[in-house]
């Protein structure tokens, strides 16, 4: 049982640019895909391949944000955000039930140039935290999708020189390391199954920054702690670089 989560940083852009070579090789059972950049549902993914295929779009800016979730598996149900209009209105949030928990498809908002959006991302830390907690309630969450965040230092090739940069901020960590210590916590897979490793998910275009592995770890799949003992792996897909400017994330778990 595979998860793959993607920020394909356009989609169309990314299908010119390799994504179906990408997406036929990797085969996973369920794929969510941040910043589609579109404003309707793509046709290009095939149904018969992934026969459950959900969008949401920004509203308030068009060609902007905007997450999907593609699924060979019938969801429970499908919840399109996550209950708060200003949040959702931008297209960042999926909420898909399945028998053992919820998976949540998110797009996190960037803090942005000069970090004039700090405030607004903060305020969606707070408000998509206490959302896992009512979800929690009735089953675990797996949360997938570009965070926007580097959780620490090992999570960036160069942490002293973007301490107050958008992703880095002592604010941003702050907000994802209480978000983790929930009660019970929440699991970074990838730093749980591989706690020394600089492997990052995100490469500027610019100064040919993945051949020199010059990047950031963006990429998450956080999980109930009650979920870990059916998470086999987490993986970030390094050498799958081009489609877009982060690569693939892979969460690998037990079918039952």
């Amino acid at each position: 049982m595979k998860i793959v989560s993607y920020n394909v940083g356009s989609l169309n852009a990314s299908i010119k640019k390799g994504f179906k070579k990408y997406l036929e090789a990797e085969n996973p059972d369920i794929i969510c895909i941040q910043e589609t950049k579109l404003n309707s549902p793509s046709h290009e993914i095939s149904k018969k391949d992934y026969p459950y295929q959900y969008w949401t779009f920004s509203t308030v800016k068009k060609g902007y944000s905007g997450c999907a979730v593609f699924s060979k598996i019938k969801p429970l149900d499908v919840q399109y955000g996550i209950g708060s209009k200003k949040f959702d209105e931008e297209g960042r949030n999926l909420v898909l039930e399945f028998e053992k928990y919820y998976l949540i498809a998110t797009y996190v908002p960037n803090a942005g140039n000069k970090l004039v959006r700090l405030d607004f991302k903060q305020e969606y830390n707070a408000t998509i935290e206490k959302f896992f907690k009512k979800l929690e309630e009735k089953k675990p969450i797996i949360w997938a999708g570009d965070l926007n965040v580097s959780h620490q230092k090992i999570d960036l090739a160069k942490p002293d020189t973007n301490l107050r940069s958008a992703g880095f901020t002592i604010e941003e960590r702050t907000d994802f390391s209480r978000i983790l210590s929930s009660n019970p916590p929440r699991i970074d897979t990838f730093r749980h199954f591989h706690p020394k490793d600089q492997i990052y998910s995100y490469f500027s275009f610019r100064f040919n920054c993945h051949a020199k592995n010059i990047g950031w770890r963006l990429d998450y799949f956080v999980v109930s702690e009650k979920l870990m003992p059916l998470i086999k792996d987490s993986v970030i897909r390094t050498k799958c670089y081009g489609a877009s400017d982060h690569v693939p994330i892979c969460l690998i778990m037990k079918k039952d």
